[in-house]
């Protein structure tokens, strides 16, 4: 099983940003479709953006031209930059993986998921 490790969150002002970080025990098979979601009080998980094996990335609609995901394999690394954050992006965040691709935004697509880290705008 793969092991995921959020970090990077905490409280920022409207309009700041942060970098949230996802370590990876491994970066294998096991990590070729990589996810963030978030989970605010009272809500659904939402799927914030995605990685490939391959480099494609997918984001929802409300964070398109403010985060950014990106993994660096050498490090066995998932990184959220998230930039211009808004009140609204106040939640838990947390990281996924999944030996398949083609996952998508949806956090029960994926097999593997961590602890989570709290970001409040």
């Amino acid at each position: 099983h793969v092991q995921l490790v959020e970090s990077g969150g905490g409280s920022v002002q409207a309009g700041g940003s942060l970098r949230l970080s996802c370590a990876a025990s491994e970066n294998t098979y096991n990590t070729r479709s990589m996810l963030w979601f978030r989970q605010a009080p009272g809500k659904e998980r939402e799927g914030v953006a995605a990685i490939t094996s391959g480099g494609t990335t997918t984001y929802t609609d409300s964070v398109k031209g403010r985060f950014t995901i990106s993994k660096d394999n050498a490090k066995n690394t998932l990184y959220l930059q998230m930039n211009s954050l808004k009140p609204e992006d106040t939640a838990m965040y947390y990281c996924a993986a999944d030996p398949r691709l083609g996952r998508g935004l949806g956090p029960h697509q994926y097999s593997y998921w961590g602890q989570g880290t709290q970001v409040t705008v």
